[in-house]
């Protein structure tokens, strides 16, 4: 929580000695607006930007192998994330409520989507799950009110309850 509800910090990079970002490490910097992951950083920890409103522009590196839970959770002007290749994992409720996020890159190592990942990200309006995929969490996809088209890979063996409930697909 080093610099939770820092609310006049407006932009961060990440010097190379960081590793992982912390859980809440920037939680609630309501005026962040933008934010660079370098290759160097492992992970990013639960709630690390949860409710960073502002925020528009994240870059992640290419060493990311996890994305805690909540970790992005109500950046209500988050437009697009790029999620590298390096990931594995994409925590419950990482980008639940980012209501503007309209383009979502997943790279091909994700193997799981928690619960509720995406879970209210109202301009969603398609997505492609890789093949490495295996595993996608309960409502992981609900309430995404355009999402018209879902690509789903060759490697899915589980989709939790209501994955793609309150969307224009169950409609």
């Amino acid at each position: 929580s080093v610099f939770s509800g820092c609310n006049a910090l407006t932009e961060v990079t990440i010097g190379n000695g960081i590793t992982p970002i912390g859980n809440q490490a920037f939680e609630n910097c309501k005026a962040l607006t933008k934010i660079t992951i370098p290759d160097n950083v492992t992970s990013i920890g639960n709630q690390a930007f949860k409710n960073c409103e502002a925020l528009t522009d994240v870059t992640i590196g290419n060493n990311v192998t996890s994305i805690g839970s909540s970790a992005f959770r109500d950046c209500y002007n988050l437009t697009k994330i790029t999620i590298p290749d390096s990931v594995t994992s994409i925590g419950s409720s990482a980008f639940y409520k980012c209501e503007a996020l309209k383009d979502v890159t997943m790279g091909n190592s994700v193997t799981e989507i928690g619960g509720y990942a995406f879970c209210g990200c109202e301009a969603l309006t398609e997505i492609t799950i890789p093949d490495g995929v295996y595993w996608i969490g309960e409502a992981a996809f609900s309430k995404c009110d355009a999402l018209t088209k879902v690509t789903i890979g060759n490697s899915v063996h589980t989709i939790g309850r209501n994955a793609f409930s309150y969307t224009p697909l169950t409609e």
